[in-house]
């Protein structure tokens, strides 16, 4: 459950949020009415002539907004789930590194699996794997460094890294994730429940349960059973049941707020 606090500092950077991003794309040397000029040259490859020609400048920026809004969104997930977690673990960390020394043989194990993983997918539990590198115990070491985007650890000293990534993962981004949480067990020689990982995506965009789930890049290079969580899945898991509806029903109390502010000056000058 997210507390009064954090929810109070989650609607005020939202509500910052919106108001920068509608003060970054509002042109107003332009009406809304207006039929944008073809441009001649874009360093952004951007151009549309034949849209422009047609559609009202307040359309083409809302437009733009939503593009560039949805990308800049993304990337504040990372802050979110920190906070909401800080209230429920006695450590809350982003960009934490975990350091320690491998075995060469761990390390030949995980680039081997990585490999097999790339050829045939992900075709067994990527638990077993886990077990594998974990027991990979020769004596030459060597000294790993791996930097997780968010970090938790309870009061029993259970340990969870993510990494918080699209929902729409290319196949190297899913090997590269397996290399890291393979690295991750094998620095702590430990793994679930004590060391936990897990490639975290902040909403699902095929609804709302995680069965539906079915970008075929993360199907077949993942196991999406034990080592992703979707949507709900993951907000519930680091501050318990209703965490997801909480955080959501935040984001649309600024949405009915600021929504109409929006339109307002985006698409009608206003």
């Amino acid at each position: 459950m997210i507390n009064t606090t954090t929810r109070a500092e989650i609607k005020g950077f939202l509500e910052g949020f919106v108001h920068g991003m509608v003060i970054e794309h509002k042109t107003p040397t332009r009406k809304a009415s207006d039929i944008r000029p073809t441009r001649s040259y874009s360093a952004k490859g951007d151009i549309k002539p034949f849209h422009e020609a047609l559609l009202p400048e307040g359309i083409l920026r809302i437009n733009e907004f939503e593009r560039s809004f949805s990308t800049k969104l993304g990337t504040t997930f990372e802050e979110r789930a920190r906070l909401i977690a800080e209230g429920h673990y006695t450590q809350a960390i982003r960009g934490h590194r975990t350091e320690g020394k491998v075995s060469q043989d761990a390390i030949r194990i995980i680039e081997a699996s990585v490999n097999w993983i790339g050829t045939n997918g992900m075709a067994r539990p990527y638990t077993n794997i886990v077990k594998e590198v974990l027991n990979a115990r020769g004596p030459r070491k060597v000294k790993r460094t791996q930097i997780s985007d968010l970090y938790l650890k309870d009061t029993s000293g259970d340990e969870v890294f993510f990494e918080m990534k699209s929902p729409q993962p290319n196949k190297g981004q899913c090997l590269e994730v397996a290399e890291r949480f393979l690295t991750i067990h094998a620095v702590r020689q430990a793994g679930p429940p004590r060391v936990r990982t897990y490639y975290a995506m902040a909403y699902n965009p095929y609804g709302a349960d995680k069965g539906v789930y079915k970008w075929s890049f993360a199907t077949r290079y993942m196991d999406v059973k034990n080592e992703v969580l979707i949507g709900k899945e993951f907000w519930d898991f680091i501050a318990g049941t209703g965490t997801y509806e909480e955080l959501l029903e935040i984001y649309r109390d600024v949405g009915r707020e600021k929504g109409p502010d929006i339109l307002d000056q985006l698409a009608l000058d206003y």
